[in-house]
Formats: structure tokens, C-alpha cells, sequence
């Protein structure tokens, strides 16, 4: 009997964990059925791939999809929607928004939310606080948590865990693995009045280089090694800190940002002004060149946009009152792949960064490469359009991007999440169908 798909992608040059291959995808109902020559098969639907790309869905596993202007509240729907158009399948949303995701209950209340308002699949972060350590064991347990976030230095938000005693208990009492923002809260307080008012160029005097290497230095060398747990350090920003985690993969996985593999102070700052703050900061070329290399060494594991939109007028008020954050989920896939067209890394790693490697980092269940029985979730691009990212295109709610002009050579053209097309061409073709991600740590009983 003539095996009949309901969706073949094809000719497209496929990238499967064995390489790059011109050949056909076909995709039965959320799955990929058949990865071969299917040019005799029939199908409810045949997409022509010839000359694109075909990767596995890019996952964002750190994304902040705060409402700008109404005390950091969710928005959902808007923020999901701008992933999807920038070829993103699936998010992992930060606890620092509202409801913060401190208890099961809001963070239940986040899943519930979400039903029917996010186009692509996502799950959600468990905030670690210093009185709710007792709760995290059943809420990292819950379908569509993706883990414990902890704030080490204190950010947008009030989530904050900045003592040693505070982390380890949190690290006992869990069993999946901890993401951290790695910044050490006791220097961050002495270093605050060297802010000087509007002017951004401060902004890594105040948040400098020893703040960051001094944090991931207590959480890898007296906690996570003394406790035997897993940790996840994001967005590393400092040379100085690749040292250390690039002798520590026992324990710690890296993520990194394309803000700090593009941007470089003081030139971002002076140009950007408040659309360049973000924590940990923008810092000097001199980090930027040892994080590709850290890239390209292996030392990075996965990488994120850390997509957190404040409006305009938010952005516009003097340093240090503007607030730190900037939107990137739409924007990921162009920016790195014109970085893989300059010859700053291969495709082959950008995969590994943004789709196998948040598979192996945070356990999921189907999704993250290109494989019979995997999720049918690839970001389809075509690798020599070129494209100006622009205001206009992205569709954030903040209304900005801190790469507006930027000649982007590489642009992501369809979305497809679990066989359905979510975005194509530039368009949303399916609004609201996103659904929480699996992890194997966390798998529901099937009835």
C-alpha cells in the first residue's frame, strides 16, 4: 500500500544530525515520517524547497515576554507571534514577568494563559526565591516547565538570590538543572553610583567584568562542584569567564547572545544610547572576539536572544533610570545567519547552538533535529536572500530593534511547528496552535 503524507518538503538541502543532504521530508500528522526520495509519493500538500535550507525548528531558550509599559505583564500573544515570524518554533519564557512563576499555582496560571494565545510551542522557568525553595521540587516537575531560573544579580524585576546559602538550597532541592543569571549582587550595590546620569557608556563601569567572573566563580567553584548539580550560566559576556567554564563542562553548560557576538562597547552606547543597555552589558570588542572563539571552540552550548521589549519611552529616560533589555527573538535567525555567511561559524554550528544543543542541555523530549519520530519543527531559510531588518519588520510590541538598518544576508522565509505551517513567506498561517514543550525528565503518563 502506497504510503500517503500529509506534508512533503521537498528538495530542499535538509541539515540532519549527519550533515547537509538535498532530499525530501515527509510529515505525517506532528511527526517526520520519512527523510529520503519521495518524489513518487503523494501528499495532502507539497512544499518545493529547492535552493533553501531546511533546519531543525530554532528553539529560544531564554526569552522574556514582558508587556512593555504595564509592570513587566506578559504579553503572550504579540511576543510569540514576532518568534514565529523570525523562524523561531519554540521559546523558553523567563520567570520575571507577571504572574512570576514563584509558586505551581502562577506558574499553572502562565501554561493556562498561554492555551490558544502563543503560535509556537513553549514552556516556562520556575523563579527561584529565598522562601519558596520548598515548592520548586513539584513545580521543575510540571508539564511545561522547562527548569529553575535563579537571579544571582539583580535585573528587571525583584527575583533575586544573591547569597551562597541561598543558591545551594535551591540547587539541593532540585534535580533538573538551574539556569543563573551569574552576576554578583554584593559588588553590583558598591558599584551603583558610578552610574553617571545619561550616559550609557557607564553602564559596564556599573555592572563591570569582576562582577560577572567573581558570581561564576562562587556558583561553579563553592556550590554547583560542592553539591554535585547540573548548572546552566546565561548569556556569558566576559572573556575572563570562558576560562573558568571551559574547565567546568562537567557541571556547566554556556549560553550566549547575538547581542554580544555583534555589538561592541563604547560604539554601541553612543549610537544606541538606552536601546543598548542590557544586562549583563554590551562590553568592549575585546569580549566579543573571545566569545566567537568560545563559539567556535565548543565552550558555548546553546544560545538565546534574552528578548525582553520596553517601550520607546521606557528606553528614552536617563541612564540609570531606563531599563535594561532589548527584543532579539525576531531577530536571532537573521543576524547569526549572516555571521554563518561572513564565515564567523558554520550552519552545521549554528544548529548545534540553537536547536541540538538545547535538546542535550535541557532534555527535550522530540524536538531539536531533524529525525524519523522527531516533531516535524524546522525553520526553513533561505541562505543568500538579503534583507534590512527594520523597525517596521519586527513585530515585538515595543515597536524597536536595536538592529534597525542592519544588512542581513540569510532570512528565514517559513516556520513549521509539529508539520503545520506557522509563518510563510512573511505571513502568520496559523495563529494560537503553540503547545507546551516535553522534556524527558518531566514526561505525562499516557492513558
Amino acid at each position: 500500500m502506497t504510503q500517503v503524507y500529509d506534508l512533503i518538503l521537498r528538495g530542499g538541502t535538509v541539515v540532519t544530525p549527519g550533515g547537509q543532504i538535498q532530499t525530501d521530508i515527509g510529515i505525517i500528522g506532528e511527526r517526520i515520517a520519512r527523510i529520503g526520495d519521495l518524489s513518487q509519493a503523494a501528499a495532502g500538500e507539497i512544499y518545493g524547497a529547492a535552493g533553501l535550507h531546511i533546519l531543525p525548528g530554532v528553539v529560544d531558550s531564554q526569552v522574556h515576554f514582558r508587556e512593555p509599559g504595564l509592570e513587566h505583564k506578559a504579553d503572550l500573544e504579540t511576543e510569540a507571534r514576532s518568534a514565529a515570524l523570525g523562524g523561531v518554533t519554540a521559546v523558553f519564557e523567563m520567570p520575571n514577568t507577571n504572574p512570576s512563576t514563584i509558586t505551581p499555582d502562577l506558574l499553572q496560571d502562565k501554561l493556562n494563559r498561554a492555551k490558544g494565545r502563543m503560535d509556537v510551542d513553549h514552556a516556562f522557568y520556575a523563579g527561584a526565591t529565598h522562601t519558596n525553595t520548598d515548592l520548586l521540587p513539584e513545580m521543575e516537575r510540571m508539564v511545561g516547565c522547562c527548569g529553575v531560573k535563579v537571579f544571582m544579580g539583580a535585573s528587571t524585576g525583584d527575583l533575586l538570590v544573591q547569597d551562597d546559602e541561598g543558591v545551594a538550597a535551591v540547587i539541593k532541592a532540585i534535580k533538573r538543572r538551574a539556569a543563573f543569571h551569574s552576576e554578583d549582587e554584593y559588588r553590583l550595590a558598591e558599584r551603583r553610583p558610578l552610574a553617571r546620569t545619561g550616559d550609557w557608556t557607564s553602564h559596564p563601569d556599573v555592572r563591570d567584568v569582576e562582577s560577572a567572573v567573581m558570581s561564576t566563580k562562587r556558583l561553579l567553584l563553592r556550590i554547583a562542584r560542592a553539591a554535585g548539580k547540573r548548572i546552566h550560566v546565561l548569556h556569558i559576556s566576559t572573556a575572563e569567564e570562558l576560562d573558568i567554564l571551559r574547565d567546568a563542562k562537567d557541571v556547566a553548560s554556556v549560553e550566549c547572545l547575538p547581542q554580544h557576538l555583534t555589538l561592541a562597547a563604547p560604539e554601541c552606547y553612543e549610537r544606541l544610547k538606552g536601546y543598548a543597555q542590557m544586562n549583563p552589558p554590551i562590553r568592549e570588542a575585546r569580549h566579543r572576539e573571545a566569545l566567537w572563539r568560545a563559539v567556535n571552540a565548543g565552550i558555548v552550548d546553546v544560545m538565546g536572544s534574552d528578548h525582553a521589549p520596553h517601550t520607546k519611552e521606557e528606553k528614552a529616560r536617563p541612564y540609570p533610570a531606563s531599563p535594561s533589555g532589548m527584543p532579539g527573538v525576531q531577530t536571532l535567525v537573521p543576524i547569526m545567519l549572516t555571521h554563518v555567511n561572513d564565515g564567523k561559524l558554520s550552519l552545521q554550528r549554528f544548529v548545534e547552538l540553537t536547536s541540538a544543543g538545547p535538546q542535550r542541555v535541557f532534555g527535550l523530549a522530540d524536538k531539536g533535529r531533524i529525525a524519523e519520530g522527531y516533531h516535524a519543527d524546522f525553520t526553513i531559510v533561505d541562505l543568500k536572500r538579503k534583507e534590512t531588518i527594520t523597525a517596521d519588520w519586527s513585530k515585538s510590541k515595543c515597536g524597536w530593534t536595536p538592529f534597525d538598518g542592519f544588512e542581513a544576508t540569510g532570512w528565514p522565509v517559513a516556520t513549521v511547528i509539529r508539520g503545520g505551517f506557522v509563518m510563510r513567506d512573511g505571513e502568520i498561517t496559523r495563529k494560537g496552535g503553540g503547545k507546551p514543550v516535553r522534556f524527558n525528565e518531566t514526561l505525562e503518563a499516557v492513558n
